[in-house]
């Protein structure tokens, strides 16, 4: 079923069909002012934090799941009808009301029409300030002429603290107020306390305009407005046609404005709400004065899609799939942006809990935005070498306002993931061959709590970190938690999976040693290499595959001898991509992936699902089966088993994985899916579920950054290395070829893939300016601007 399709060249993504399974959204502003929006207006603000900062309220797992947000409503004068801009919430019958969503980066658009007035709202954030713009555009298609009352409605956190607004009501209701100085809204927390007008962060103060047409009243709080029993699909104020200039002193403040409409046929009024931060005197007067008219505000909104557009021209593909052309050129690339800017941290499912940057998460976040940004990547990677502590391991969260490196204390010693700092290994050296930068690894940089070490020892760290907690077959202990947070192995369990991104640690640091000129460190990373690989092979491999974990008192997971989560999708992957299986090994544990854990909505993380296992090891069993970590279909795992299916040359097996869980091949039944289908997600039920093919948590997962480097990197293979570019590409077999234009170190190039022999792999001829070149390596040191590669495999 069709909710929408995708505008590729205005890089938007068009709902025509309001009625989604659940509300679509989308992300306004920037790492400073952010705002979540959806298709029916509904969403919240907030600053800096999603957690401390939020000041526009949304209730979190209501119904529906969005509202209140950012809310337009039209009355008719003459005959007392209503409605709003956006189909919900009055939510009018769809035979009568028509409406189109029009998401794009940075910015909605929500059309309208309805007893033949039109409406147009855009909604976004200007680049570099504090306020978001409403732009409403009101048509009249009717002969005759028409007089409407407009409304607007948003509501004000009391405190901007979420969960402090949400249940300390014995407190959070009685400490706001609401004034009107010179037509402008003012919101105040705490009214009592002083605010010098430059301090945002503690300010609780904001402030609210209409412009472009007189006001003609205000409703601040939510009990008048939408009265005790009227709610938003059909607020008392709007029903009776008349705010009553009420200026509220406590319960909960709101955003109403009333303005009158008169319009002649065919004619078209634009107004337009400015909601910022900081009081009116400070920042709302002369806000409204310089941006509070329509050339600004076109103005800014042309030069926030400019700038969003921007990055996306690093990397662009041109292939025979256009679903997969429409993620890569612009929504693959747009979540994992979003996802690198806010990490966990606001969306709506994550509804405050969470705040600053996850340190796993956000180490393999960068791997998304690298090819993209060409600014910030290197200070986001130092941020987060900051966050390793001098012992090797990482304090699990770094709250970039507030962090200070020296000085971070450790957490408990329960309290260390595995895995954290291993995600290094990935990140740095695919920064380091985007940019050919290899002196980064000389950087000097401080460790979280005390001293200091180039990043090359911050590497070394990280490894041994994990060599010297190992447990009775001397792998890597899992502690609180490795990749996955529902297996909690200890001081004494032992983790398959960090076993292989040991090994694949160790691999990758001899090979920059042996680049840096440092055979002491890169014969000690080949020595403990070889020393885990036999233990590895001695312990790990069950016959048929390879298994998950020991536990402490000598379970072993992943096994065919154990009963529930037999097979474990990540160790297969990563026991190939780490070179740790052999041949033979590679071969079957593949096939027991695609027999096993294969479906047509993705692979199953593990299967069978636990239902009796140890909850206090395997906390797994915590969830219903077919869903998350207990054999759910967990969507930042699916790129592993793609490239491991490179590696082997398998582009068919390959691509036919990364389509079962790329958001786009499910538009033309969204319905399955039901979350967006232009963002990939967390987790998809499994055929455990009844829920199956149902997918949840859309937008922050790590899925974005590695869906998009398994795409770019290993099915059209096109790879920085430190000394060139490497071209690999594994696509699949009827595949005629594809074109890729891309910046590659300030050096904006074409290549082009030519696949006449109907292959997967294998780079037949190479040339570079139409030059023949030996191999698959296209040396940095000759590509020039507008250099053109050809690549024909066979």
């Amino acid at each position: 079923m069709h909710y929408g399709h995708f505008d590729d060249k205005a890089r938007e993504y068009v709902i025509t069909r309001p009625d989604t399974p659940r509300p679509w959204s989308n992300y306004l502003g920037s790492t400073e002012y952010g705002a979540i929006i959806t298709n029916h207006a509904g969403g919240y603000s907030f600053y800096k934090s999603g957690a401390t900062g939020r000041f526009l309220r949304m209730r979190f797992n209501s119904v529906p799941l969005d509202q209140p947000g950012r809310l337009f409503y039209l009355r008719d004068q003459e005959n007392g009808d209503f409605w709003s801009t956006s189909w919900q919430p009055v939510g009018k019958p769809l035979d009568k009301y028509k409406s189109t969503c029009r998401h794009g980066m940075g910015y909605t658009i929500i059309e309208s029409r309805y007893a033949s007035i039109t409406t147009e709202a855009t909604y976004f954030v200007p680049l570099g300030q504090t306020f978001e713009y409403w732009r409403l555009r009101v048509t009249n298609k009717s002969k005759r002429e028409r007089k409407l009352s407009l409304f607007t409605y948003c509501e004000f956190a009391n405190l901007w603290s979420t969960f402090q607004d949400l249940v300390n009501l014995q407190y959070s209701q009685f400490i706001t107020r609401a004034t009107l100085e010179d037509g402008i809204l003012g919101i105040t927390c705490n009214p009592n306390f002083d605010f010098d007008g430059q301090d945002l962060t503690s300010c609780n103060r904001t402030w609210m305009a209409l412009s472009g047409t007189p006001l003609a009243g205000v409703e601040t709080t939510r009990e008048r407005f939408c009265g005790p029993y009227g709610g938003y699909a059909a607020p008392d104020a709007v029903v009776k046609g008349r705010c009553s200039n009420f200026l509220g002193e406590g319960d909960n403040i709101v955003g109403g404005q009333q303005a009158d409409l008169t319009l002649a046929p065919g004619e078209t009024k634009e107004v337009f709400v400015l909601l910022g931060l900081g009081t009116v005197k400070s920042h709302g007067w002369k806000t409204v004065a310089e941006f509070g008219n329509p050339a600004r505000c076109e103005e800014e909104f042309r030069k926030l899609k400019a700038s969003w557009h921007a990055p996306l021209k690093n990397l662009q593909v041109e292939t025979p799939d256009a679903n997969f052309d429409a993620m890569i050129n612009t929504w693959n690339a747009y979540n994992a942006l979003i996802t690198y800017s806010w990490s966990r941290s606001a969306s709506l499912v994550y509804n405050g809990e969470r705040d600053g940057l996850g340190f796993r998460d956000t180490v393999q976040d960068i791997l998304g935005a690298t090819p993209l940004l060409k600014d910030g990547v290197q200070s986001r990677l130092e941020l987060m070498l900051t966050g390793q502590l001098a012992n090797g391991g990482a304090i699990p969260v770094i709250k970039p306002f507030s962090h200070q490196p020296g000085k971070e204390p450790p957490p408990p010693d329960h309290e260390y993931r595995s895995d954290d700092c291993l995600w290094f290994f990935n990140t740095i050296p695919a920064y380091v061959a985007e940019t050919g930068d290899i002196d980064f690894y000389s950087k000097v940089l401080p460790y979280a709590d005390r001293g200091e070490a180039t990043v090359l020892g911050h590497l070394r760290r990280a490894l041994e970190f994990n060599l010297e907690r190992t447990g009775r077959n001397g792998l890597p202990c899992g502690l609180a938690a490795d990749w996955n947070d529902c297996i909690r192995l200890g001081y004494h369990g032992e983790s398959v999976f960090v076993a292989f991104q040991v090994r694949y640690g160790l691999d990758v640091y001899a090979g920059i040693a042996e680049k840096l000129v440092q055979p002491g460190e890169a014969d000690w990373a080949r020595a403990e290499l070889a020393k885990l690989d036999e233990k590895i092979q001695k312990t790990c491999w069950d016959g048929e595959w390879f298994i998950w974990a020991i536990g402490q008192d000598g379970t072993i997971y992943g096994t065919k001898n154990f009963p529930e989560g037999q097979v474990y999708m990540n160790t297969q992957a990563w026991a190939i991509l780490s070179g740790a299986a052999t041949p033979a090994q590679t071969k079957q544990a593949l096939a027991t992936m695609r027999e096993k854990l294969a479906t047509p909505y993705g692979l199953m993380l593990c299967a069978p699902p636990f239902i009796k296992a140890n909850p206090e090891i395997m906390k797994a069993t915590l969830f219903n089966a077919g869903i998350k970590e207990n054999a759910g279909i967990f969507s930042h795992t699916q790129s592993w088993a793609v490239m491991a299916e490179c590696l082997q040359g398998n582009g068919d097996q390959a691509y036919a994985y990364y389509r079962a869980f790329m958001p786009s091949a499910y538009n033309d039944r969204a319905e399955i899916r039901q979350v967006e289908p232009y963002v990939h997600c967390q987790t998809t039920y499994s055929r455990y579920n009844v829920n199956e093919g149902a997918s949840r948590v859309p937008w922050l997962s790590g899925t974005a950054s590695w869906a998009y480097y398994s795409a770019t990197h290993w099915i059209l293979g096109i790879r920085p290395e430190v000394d060139g570019l490497r071209i690999a590409p594994c696509i699949p077999k009827n595949w005629p070829g594809f074109k890729m234009r891309r910046n590659f170190r300030g050096r904006l190039i074409t290549i082009e893939v030519q696949n006449p022999h109907g292959v997967s792999s294998g780079v037949r001829s190479l040339t570079l300016d139409g030059k023949p070149l030996e191999g698959d390596l296209v040396p940095a040191g000759r590509i020039k601007p507008n250099s053109k590669i050809v690549a024909i495999l066979g």
